[in-house]
């Protein structure tokens, strides 16, 4: 897997067409199907940036430098790591967003506009988990901003555009349509990407993926490319989960998600059969940390939970997201099964209990602690 974003077309579609639904031929609108995207792009385009980065890099001494320390080569000096990536303006305070792993550990971080304008910028606040980061640079006169658009309410087939910097071509635009939505990449707890086949490369990290209205729909994340580059296979944070992490930068610096305290387990065919139940949905709960939500809640371990606030939980990962999006504080409704009988239950939300820095890093873990909001642990072959 390697780190993305940007094909253009050319697309020349008539005025207005028609299309089969359940009542015949039904007219689509010339709006909905636009001749090409250069009216979106000409708006759009000064509120995408290009992001350069400097890292330090601090050379160890070899074991060389110690035995031979008087040798004429003189102390180890550091080295400049740089990097490329794109972002974008959500706010006239000049509030950019952009990925976290584009600013990671950098020691510089500058900004340049479509003018070809260049700011130095501040790390505001970054979350490794769903890698979204914010910056700020100074305000300039008439900053162009890019509207947040509702990721949930696109479908596969829809248009999508993708505006970044790819190998530091600036200002590159392309299109394609969303290819699928809710996919996880195994790249994080939290992976809830689009797909969209529009060309993104390296260099598109961070930059904004727009639907045909001009909002932001995502951010440019991830693709997959055994070759380095763009197969038409790329992903993006969905704009519900990159917003609500930008906000939450914004104001306080770090974020907070949802915590119910149990460890998962998937339901494989033969514990839905030991269980009683039909079918493989929900989320076996393997385990129940003492004075959790959960516990005082009375979600006991052997329970399936199978709904969640009123939405249907396919697995695990379903669980994770329910529960860490959710506001720490705010209840929670759960339908378990239990020996095969149903039961509604309801819990308020813990805060998860990692302590974050005011950067919105997570700070690293040790091998044998998994627990990000939920955590996911085998049930033992043997009680």
């Amino acid at each position: 897997m390697s780190y993305i974003s940007g094909k253009q077309l050319c697309i020349g579609l008539i005025a207005a067409t028609l299309t089969l639904s359940a009542g015949g031929f039904t007219r689509v609108s010339a709006q909905e199907i636009p001749n090409d995207f250069s009216a979106i792009v000409r708006q759009k385009l000064p509120a995408v940036v290009a992001i350069t980065t400097r890292q330090i890099i601090q050379d160890q001494p070899t074991l060389d430098d110690f035995l031979n320390p008087f040798d004429g080569r003189g102390p180890v000096q550091p080295q400049v790591r740089e990097a490329l990536g794109s972002g974008f303006v959500i706010s006239p305070e000049g509030y950019i967003v952009t990925n976290n792993h584009v600013v990671a550990d950098s020691t510089e971080i500058h900004v340049v506009f479509s003018d070809k304008e260049t700011s130095p910028a501040r790390l505001v606040g970054r979350d490794p988990a769903t890698d979204i980061a914010v910056l700020k640079v100074d305000p300039r006169p008439n900053m162009t901003i890019a509207a947040w658009g509702d990721s949930d309410a696109m479908q596969p087939g829809a248009w999508t555009i993708a505006i970044g910097s790819p190998f530091g071509l600036g200002g590159t635009v392309t299109v394609g349509v969303l290819s699928a939505r809710s996919r996880d990449i195994q790249a994080g707890p939290y992976d809830d990407f689009l797909q969209t086949d529009a060309s993104i490369n390296r260099g598109n990290s961070g930059g904004p993926l727009f639907n045909a209205r001009g909002e932001v729909i995502g951010v440019n994340t991830a693709i997959v490319s055994p070759s380095g580059g763009s197969i038409g296979i790329g992903f993006a944070v969905p704009s519900r989960t990159a917003r609500s992490v930008a906000d939450q930068l914004i104001r306080t610096g770090r974020i907070e998600r949802g915590y119910i305290g149990v460890r998962l387990q998937e339901v494989t065919p033969s514990i839905a059969e030991a269980l009683g139940i039909a079918g493989t949905k929900g989320a076996l709960v393997a385990s129940v940390e003492a004075g959790s939500p959960a516990q005082k809640a009375g979600i006991q371990p052997g329970d399936v939970i199978t709904r969640y606030n009123g939405k249907d939980i396919q697995g695990v990962h379903d669980l994770t997201l329910a529960a860490a999006n959710q506001k720490p504080g705010s209840t929670a409704t759960l339908t378990t099964s239990r020996g095969g009988t149903q039961q509604d239950l309801s819990l308020t939300v813990g805060q998860r209990k990692d302590e974050e820095v005011q950067t919105g890093a997570v700070p690293s873990q040790g091998p044998g602690d998994q627990r990000l909001g939920l955590a996911l642990s085998p049930i033992p072959d043997e009680a």
